[in-house]
Formats: structure tokens, sequence, C-alpha cells
């Protein structure tokens, strides 16, 4: 049996990986690149009860009117919870919590400007689950293990650097 792969059935500028000089070789410096995939998994999951739990204490101080409009509120509250993250540290706290961190082409951490296009498009990937299904595809494929947004920002999640 083969492995899952997405050559040919993707567009060509997903496909074809953007050169990234700045960043560490995957071949040369696996280590940057080993276990993100199932990190960035889990890094989700502590985001998504941290959020939760933001969510929780909206409707709890809007004496459960919050409730009327939750998915709203859910949806507000975990874009502002990830951007302020990644505009912040790069990382989400659940990132931040497993090591890994966010990084651009040239090697930079995320701007302000980076993070909210990265934002959006994790967001817009969760609301339709065809992308989100590609993402995944992608993050499992690809050399960098780069998802769906990461591809078309030229981004890349790697284990954060000792001391930083």
């Amino acid at each position: 049996m083969s492995a899952l792969s997405f050559e040919g059935a993707l567009p060509s500028f997903l496909s074809q990986e953007l050169p990234m000089p700045a960043l560490p070789d995957p071949d040369l410096q696996s280590e940057f690149y080993t276990d993100v995939a199932p990190k960035r998994l889990f890094a989700f999951l502590v985001d998504t009860g941290l959020i939760m739990l933001l969510v929780a204490l909206a409707v709890l101080l809007t004496a459960f009117t919050g409730l009327l409009i939750l998915p709203f509120l859910m949806l507000c509250i975990g874009f502002l919870y990830r951007f302020v993250s990644l505009s912040r540290h790069s990382a989400t706290p659940g990132m931040r919590l497993m090591a890994i961190e966010f990084r651009t082409l040239d090697g930079a951490t995320f701007t302000t400007g980076m993070a909210f296009w990265h934002t959006l498009g994790f967001s817009i990937s969760l609301a339709i689950p065809l992308l989100q299904v590609i993402s995944i595809g992608l993050m499992l494929t690809s050399r960098r293990g780069q998802g769906l947004t990461d591809h078309l920002l030229g981004s890349v999640a790697i284990h954060r650097q000792a001391g930083s």
C-alpha cells in the first residue's frame, strides 16, 4: 500500500515547495521538523480547551445571553485568542507548551500582519471541512509539515530553538 499523497491532486503552487533558505533544511536538519504534525494536533486540542474556557467565562459574564450567539462568540474569541498569541509569540499557548513556533520564509517570527492572515486562513479552513482535510494531508505529507495556510503564506511550524 502506498503512502497518502496529494501529488497531482493540488494546484501546482501547493505541490511545489517555495525556496526557504533562511529556514532549517528538512533533509539536513530534520530535528526541527520531527513530530511537528502530532505536536500541532496536541497544541490544537490544548488551545481549543482554553478557548472553550474563555467562551464559558464570556457566557457567564453576559448572564447567559451569550448562549444566543454562541457560535459567533466562539468564532470571535477563538480568532482573537489565536491572533493575539501569534502576534506576540509566533505561537499559541498550546504550541508553546509543545515547544513549536511559526516562522516566515525569511526565518523571522510572525508580524502582526502575518498573524492576522494565518489566523484568517486557519479559521476559513476550520469552517470548510474539505480545506481542513487537505491541510491535515499536507501536514502529514509535505517535507516541512506545512498545512494549507502555511503553503499559501510561506510559513512553517518548527521546533522552538533552545533559549527562545
